[in-house]
């Protein structure tokens, strides 16, 4: 016997879509070829129905001038050039630091001013220009040295000059406002 399945189209309703397709078998191995074959047939009638309700709806939107219809207007540009956008950028909210502690200042007062000259020229200084002869760190600028000055001996410092000596070390020399006596804060200092 050879292989044949019979297919048989129903219209039940009257509406293309509802066909139904009856099989007969007689080879059960070319059932699937067969089967296929009848739904090809079968969903070739519901699509023309689908495409014809389709081509209504649309008919009927441009009818009605849908908005889903309408041209999208262009964008004007008005640079010749492209920029990324500018996107957000959080703030950072770590959820431990990083550092245990807060970094120390390590030129404060007491490393500014190292120690007092006790020189003859020194002296000199201190008796004749009103001025005190300080060993500085390397690092102090002017305006520390006068800070430290203030608050180390609470006295106010007219003005600084600095220089750094051949042994790689920096001096300064501290000229006192006339308000205050470079003898009577030496003495009060220690150095004489």
């Amino acid at each position: 016997m050879d292989a044949r399945v019979l297919c048989w189209l129903i219209n039940v309703s009257g509406a293309p879509e509802q066909v139904v397709a009856v099989f007969w078998l007689h080879n059960y191995f070319s059932l699937g070829f067969y089967v296929t074959s009848c739904y090809k047939l079968l969903t070739a009638t519901s699509k023309k129905a689908d495409d014809k309700a389709q081509a209504l709806k649309v008919a009927k939107a441009v009818k009605s001038g849908s908005a889903t219809l309408k041209k999208k207007a262009k964008k004007i540009r008005t640079s010749v050039t492209f920029h990324r956008p500018k996107t957000f950028k959080k703030e950072r909210n770590p959820k431990y630091p990083r550092i245990s502690a807060p970094p120390r200042n390590k030129l404060d007062h007491y490393q500014i001013l190292m120690y007092p000259l006790t020189t003859e020229s020194a002296m000199k200084k201190i008796e004749d220009n009103n001025t005190l002869v300080f060993i500085v760190d390397i690092r102090a600028d002017k305006k520390k040295i006068k800070g430290a000055v203030k608050k180390m001996y609470d006295i106010q410092a007219k003005k600084v000059n600095t220089l750094i000596r051949p042994d790689g070390t920096k001096k300064a020399y501290v000229r006192l406002t006339p308000d205050y006596d470079a003898l009577d804060v030496a003495n009060k200092i220690g150095i004489i």
